[in-house]
């Protein structure tokens, strides 16, 4: 159901980035339909796909002819056990991560993504030439350079703009959820840190034709996520990587909320995971407040769920029960009803 959620608000499956692998395996094709409401308007939505063909996405029975003009019209944040990429896997998780936030308001961003990307590709299959040939010619790699840093240097602001911004949120978030004194910080490394990217692409140059692509750019940046100045992954327990996440992802939250003026949505995929009841309770508390707007919960126990709601947290919700995708019943209740 969340999944479902998710691509309707950013055109792609959370779980599963290719889209042919959503599809069941006996199905030929899936579609996913839903209406979003907003100040009293409603908006439909439609994702398709059959097998070996294109994704059809409709907004209101208009079919997109690029998905990234969907992309930011229905902001939406999703927190989950697989946010552990984040801190387990490798740099490419994090860049997504700063990606995906600044994507759903800053489409000029997105398409600068694109540009980046495709001229890299395009001067990495110069290099590749240049290796097959022996031949070298720098006028013809200065011709993708000029473009490669241009796009690169806004690349570059506009994420050290959103860590720089983030930091503060995310640092109060984490306190909150942990109830602790720990310091959780995050650290913007990138080849364009120290400003001059032409001189970086040119030092680069010598590696760059040995490895016959290349090596610099904002292609290569990372976040590095500390506590108390030490790894997070590897110092940190399983409570203080999860309450890490969760708080990385609310100050995203904000971010959005504060750039769009509107609430994202806000999806909690299996919230107890790795989390004590503690944490649990902190997190409901602070997604209950009136900042938040609409948000979908799962969990595989129900009276573990609604438990929450009946302890503390004054929160008006409707529960659904999900077996084998067919909803069974349905529950209406006020937390803390007098």
């Amino acid at each position: 159901m969340l999944d479902a959620v998710h691509y309707l608000s950013l055109c792609k499956s959370f779980f599963n980035p290719v889209d042919s692998q959503n599809i069941l395996h006996e199905a030929p094709f899936f579609v996913v339909r839903g209406v979003f409401v907003s100040d009293s308007e409603e908006e439909e939505v439609y994702c398709g796909l059959k097998r070996s063909q294109k994704k059809l996405f409709k907004r209101n029975k208009t079919e997109y002819s690029r998905l990234a003009d969907h992309i930011g019209l229905f902001p939406l944040v999703m927190i989950s056990p697989s946010d552990s990429e984040l801190i387990h896997e490798g740099s490419e998780s994090r860049r997504k991560f700063m990606d995906g936030v600044i994507a759903q308001f800053d489409r000029v961003y997105l398409n600068d993504l694109i540009a980046y990307a495709r001229i890299v590709s395009q001067r990495n299959a110069l290099l590749k030439k240049f290796a097959e040939t022996g031949y070298f010619a720098q006028e013809s790699i200065e011709i993708w350079d000029v473009q490669l840093v241009e796009f690169a240097r806004r690349i570059h602001e506009k994420r050290e703009k959103l860590v720089a911004e983030l930091i503060p949120v995310f640092q109060r978030y984490y306190e909150k959820i942990s109830g602790g004194t720990e310091r959780v910080q995050l650290v913007y490394h990138s080849d364009l840190n120290e400003g001059d990217f032409d001189a970086v692409l040119r030092g680069a140059i010598k590696k760059d034709r040995l490895l016959q692509h290349t090596t610099v750019g904002v292609h290569k940046d990372d976040l590095e996520l500390t506590i108390d100045g030490y790894a997070v992954k590897k110092y940190g327990s399983q409570g203080q990587q999860k309450s890490y996440l969760i708080a990385l992802k609310l100050a995203q939250f904000d971010h959005i909320r504060r750039i769009k003026n509107c609430a994202p949505l806000l999806l909690l995929d299996d919230i107890q995971d790795k989390l004590d009841e503690a944490r649990v309770m902190r997190l409901m508390e602070v997604v209950s407040g009136d900042h938040f707007g609409q948000i979908f919960i799962t969990d595989t126990h129900a009276d573990r769920i609604s438990g929450v709601f009946s302890e503390g947290v004054e929160r008006q919700f409707r529960q659904f029960h999900i077996k084998g995708g067919v909803v069974k019943s349905t529950v209406e209740l006020l937390s803390n009803a007098k």
